[in-house]
Order: structure tokens, then C-alpha cells, then sequence
């Protein structure tokens, strides 16, 4: 075999491992996402789910660390790191729009299930020990931006110095692009839009610019008469 067939025959390998492993977390996550709908968070059990996605308990616990992990989902990266330096170090000034864009091509190539989604959202807030949990997380994720606002602000330049709330500036940022998601999000689950999340988030992007981009139009009024 030469060495390029050698190569394609590990990257076969490579995805078939990664189809077989996705498949194994998405029946264990409806499994449980099933049971606690039908049984109760509280009364749903590791070993009912394992039971219930014919895994062993070492499998479950490889995937997921807790029956708690297993309801929230795992939690994807904003982005990789050569995609984060170059948002930090980028000398654009659409810091908003970028933002999104960032965290949008986390889910690029990523197949999420509407079903399992309304699922999560719905256990959660029956839940209060999840709901109390997810609010943990997006308060992480959301600190984590702020520090990835921050460090592109210090890379142009600017300063808690000459700018004493940039912090609060990065905060913002923050804010708007998580309206942004959720806006997009949630075309997806109750509009008529058959796209994915990655594109609905582009489309997105495009509209908060053309919004943004509107404000800052001067105004042109037709004089009145005397």
C-alpha cells in the first residue's frame, strides 16, 4: 500500500471511529433525556440509562461524568485555538459581528436534533438543581468571552488605563452577541426556517449589521414650512 492509500485508510479509520462514538453519545443523551421526561430527573438512575442505550456504566461514565452532564449536554468550544488568535489578534472593528461569527463555526459540521433540544430546555426548567447548573454554565461561558473580548481590546491596543470600564464594554459585547444566539436559536426551533444553526447564525450576523449599520445613518428630515 503507498503511503497516501496507508493515509487514507487511517482517515477512514479516524471518521468511522468519530461516526461510531457520536452515535454512542446521541443514543445514551435520548436515553436519558427519555427517561428523565417520563420517570423524573430525581428518579432516573446512571444504570436506567445505561440500561436504556445498552452501554456499560464505564462507557457511560468515558462519555459523560455525571447523570447531571448527561441532561445539560456537553458543552462545545466557542472555537479552536488558531480560529480565538485570530479573533484576538484580528484589526477589524466589527468586534460584535466577529464574535458571533466565532462562536457560530463552533457548530459548523455539528448535527444538532430540534427534539433533543426542546427536551433539555424542558427538563431544566422542571428541574431547579439543572436550571441552577445551566445558569452556572452560561455565567462560565459567558466570563470566558468576556476574557476573548478583553484580550483582543489589550492586542489593538486600548487599556483599563485610558479606558477604565472596558471591562464593563467587553461585558457588552458579550450581552449583544448572546441575544444575537438566542435570536437565532430561536428561528430554529419555532420559525418556519429549515436551516441549520451555524447558518441561521450567519443570517444573523448579516441582520444585526444591517441593523447596526441603519443607526448610524444620519437622518434626514424634510423641513416643515413656516
Amino acid at each position: 500500500m503507498t503511503t497516501t492509500g496507508v493515509q487514507e485508510h487511517l482517515h477512514e479509520n479516524a471518521s468511522l471511529r468519530e461516526r461510531k462514538r457520536a452515535a454512542t453519545q446521541a443514543a445514551i443523551e435520548r436515553a436519558a433525556l427519555e427517561l428523565a421526561l417520563e420517570r423524573g430527573y430525581d428518579n432516573t438512575t446512571v444504570e436506567m440509562i445505561c440500561g436504556a442505550s445498552n452501554v456499560s456504566q464505564r462507557t457511560f461514565f468515558n462519555y459523560f461524568g455525571s447523570k447531571e452532564a448527561v441532561i445539560l449536554g456537553v458543552k462545545p468550544a466557542v472555537a479552536d485555538d488558531e480560529k480565538r488568535e485570530h479573533f484576538v489578534h484580528s484589526p477589524g472593528d466589527d468586534v460584535l459581528g466577529e464574535l458571533v461569527e466565532l462562536i457560530s463555526s463552533a457548530l459548523d459540521g455539528r448535527r444538532l436534533d430540534p427534539g433533543m433540544f426542546r427536551s433539555r430546555r424542558m427538563l431544566i426548567q422542571r428541574t431547579p438543581d439543572l436550571a441552577h447548573a445551566e445558569m452556572v454554565r452560561i455565567m462560565q461561558r459567558q466570563d470566558e468571552l468576556v476574557q476573548l473580548v478583553l484580550a483582543r481590546f489589550t492586542a489593538g491596543g486600548r487599556s483599563t488605563e485610558t479606558t477604565p470600564d472596558l471591562e464593563d464594554e467587553a461585558r457588552m459585547v458579550v450581552t449583544l452577541a448572546a441575544g444575537v444566539i438566542h435570536y437565532a436559536m430561536h428561528q430554529w426551533l419555532h420559525g418556519t426556517s429549515q436551516d441549520d444553526p451555524a447558518r441561521l447564525l450567519r443570517d444573523s450576523i448579516a441582520l444585526l449589521k444591517r441593523v447596526t449599520s441603519a443607526s448610524t445613518r444620519p437622518t434626514h428630515r424634510t423641513p416643515q414650512k413656516d
